[in-house]
């Protein structure tokens, strides 16, 4: 290599590298929040109503704490497939989870408001009023999304359930296990039952 050239390579690095290094600092910044203790408890609250009631506690536990694990590991720009038919890889955008921690504070004060100590404190009927008119705020969410797409928690929280394993094993009432890979071995015998 020469002198030139190895000049040449010098001044690049060096002009990329203070952009590199914001890049990774507003990449720090967009990674997804944290849910805390309490919020996870309101998701509780919200889970003894939204999700079926023929769920066990430990189920409707579940629930929470795999969409509490989702938004905990969330990160932004991290590679997805590329899709069937696409040669392109795919990055996940910025996180949805940003609004999270006000919404369910929102959730808690509806319930402090209506009398009570807290959103689990609340009574049923009162915590399903609550969650209908966070469901029918603006902006509304129109569906249950597949992937949480930060425009409600709650709805968020019910698609992630609805379109997850446990919601399909439900549905079908068989240990479908969309999210695992059974292998040809026994493929031929349908999956057992609940």
């Amino acid at each position: 290599m020469t002198r030139r050239a190895l000049l040449r390579l010098a001044a690049v690095l060096a002009a990329t590298w203070p952009l590199s290094s914001v890049k990774a600092l507003a990449f720090a910044r967009r990674q997804a929040v944290r849910l805390t203790s309490d919020h996870t408890a309101t998701l509780r609250g919200v889970a003894d109503v939204v999700l079926p009631s023929t769920l066990s506690l430990d189920d409707r536990q579940l629930a929470v704490t795999v969409f509490a694990d989702w938004v905990a590991n969330y990160r932004a720009g991290a590679e997805i497939g590329p899709g069937y038919g696409s040669p392109r890889l795919r990055t996940t955008g910025p996180p949805p989870t940003a609004t999270y921690p006000a919404q369910l504070a929102a959730l808690e004060a509806a319930a402090r408001a209506g009398g009570a100590a807290s959103f689990n404190a609340a009574t049923v009927e009162a915590r399903r009023s609550i969650i209908e008119s966070a469901l029918n705020a603006q902006p509304r969410s129109t569906q249950l999304p597949a992937t949480p797409n930060g425009i409600n928690v709650i709805a968020d929280f019910m698609g992630m359930f609805f379109h997850g394993q446990q919601g399909y094993n439900l549905a079908y009432r068989a240990a479908i296990n969309r999210e695992e890979c059974r292998g040809l071995a026994g493929s031929e015998k349908a999956p057992g039952g609940l």
